[in-house]
């Protein structure tokens, strides 16, 4: 009776090739996994600021819903039609982009990346991402055939997106999103002189960004030697790094981590990771890193399958927006990489965050949808070849 209500319920699945099923089933195990985890790494924090343990856990399963409604609306749209909208929806979220450094915005932790809508605080930035992975998708798989005017106004768009995000200041969410549109650049084939002429332009941008934001300069400093300066830029991966360290081989158990009692910070956001290798230890790290293996590598054989350029670019965005996010994570709480407020895709709680997540997963279930059965594309190539009567 109430099965239309339930997200994961979809009578059409059954049509669906098998790369398209498993990567929808991969994304369930995804966000179910990251529910368990942020459970445990958020209640103390909940109890405490909320009298509800439960609190952050069921503020992101709301988000869930909404966005496995909205994953619902994605995939069953041909990405051809999604692509005649995308360029509005993303004018759209950049000027809610701009929006924060021009006023509007909330400041939480330094940074102005929130808007206040009343009931909910959405970060823009975030829902930029899947619409970054349409739209520059579509810019480059079409770069030959296109007027430079085309290619001039675009590339304005791009990098008026990566300064707004800059500005913030969100370096890391911006050289993710730089990162992502340079690969897809390469994915299609731009000439190496340009793309070698914009990855300088970005090393340019982050390191006036580095010179502009004293912050930034000491996170790069003290994440060599985070015990140095313990009581300063050195504390949260300190406690990220106490926290890993006592998982050893297999963890403290669920549920059982004592840095997450009010020792590591952004406990359930930016250092869940750090939650979870204290408490399933190296061996449910490396399960994690396989899981991410693997997903990563379904969405390089939809890659592959795929026949249209476009939709070569799409699934290649998405997998490195996801994967490349989720090392990116895992690097800081390990002290591999500089200390950055980048959280890990359907594990860290956040309502825009985990939405954005379900959107570039189910971008990349349209993707093998669209997937042609081998025989169809063996039987249209025979068809060009045969001789016209």
């Amino acid at each position: 009776m109430f099965h239309h209500l339930i997200p994961i319920y979809d009578n059409e699945v059954e049509n669906w090739c098998f790369e398209a099923r498993l990567v929808r089933w991969l994304t369930f195990i995804w966000l179910s996994l990251g529910l368990v985890i942020l459970f445990s790494a958020s209640y103390p924090d909940s109890l405490t600021e909320n009298g509800n343990g439960w609190y952050i856990f069921l503020r992101q399963v709301v988000w869930i819903y909404i966005g496995l409604m909205a994953s619902k609306v994605v995939y069953r749209i041909p990405l051809k039609q999604i692509l005649k909208y995308s360029p509005y929806i993303y004018g759209c979220v950049l000027v809610l982009v701009l929006a924060t450094i021009l006023g509007f915005g909330q400041e939480v932790n330094g940074a102005e990346r929130w808007l206040n809508l009343g009931i909910v605080q959405i970060q823009p930035s975030e829902l930029l991402k899947p619409l970054i992975v349409l739209q520059g998708a579509y810019v480059f798989a079409t770069w030959n055939h296109k007027t430079w005017t085309f290619k001039g106004v675009w590339l304005v768009v791009f990098a008026m997106s990566l300064v707004a995000i800059l500005i913030q200041p969100n370096l890391s969410t911006t050289a993710l999103c730089g990162m992502t549109f340079w690969l897809i650049a390469v994915g299609s084939g731009v000439p190496v002189i340009q793309l070698f002429g914009v990855a300088v332009s970005g090393l340019v941008m982050a390191l006036i960004s580095i010179a502009l934001n004293p912050y930034q300069m000491l996170r790069i400093a003290s994440f060599r030697d985070p015990w140095s300066n313990l009581e300063g830029s050195g504390y949260q991966l300190a406690q990220s790094l106490i926290a890993i360290g006592s998982g050893r081989l297999s963890g403290v158990g669920f549920g059982m981590s004592q840095q997450k009692l009010f020792y590591l910070p952004f406990q359930d956001t930016d250092f869940i990771f750090a939650v979870f290798g204290e408490e399933f230890g190296f061996i449910g790290a490396i399960a994690l890193m396989l899981f991410l293996a693997t997903y990563a590598t379904m969405g390089l054989i939809v890659v592959l399958k795929s026949s249209h350029p476009i939709n070569k670019l799409v699934g290649l965005g998405v997998i490195v927006m996801l994967i490349g996010q989720s090392l990116i994570n895992i690097g800081v709480a390990v002290g591999g990489l500089p200390t950055t407020g980048v959280p890990f895709p359907m594990l860290s709680y956040g309502g825009s965050s985990v939405l954005s997540s379900i959107l570039l997963a189910s971008l990349l279930m349209r993707v093998a949808i669209e997937v042609e059965p081998q025989e169809k594309i063996i039987s249209d190539y025979n068809q060009q070849l045969s001789p016209k009567k």
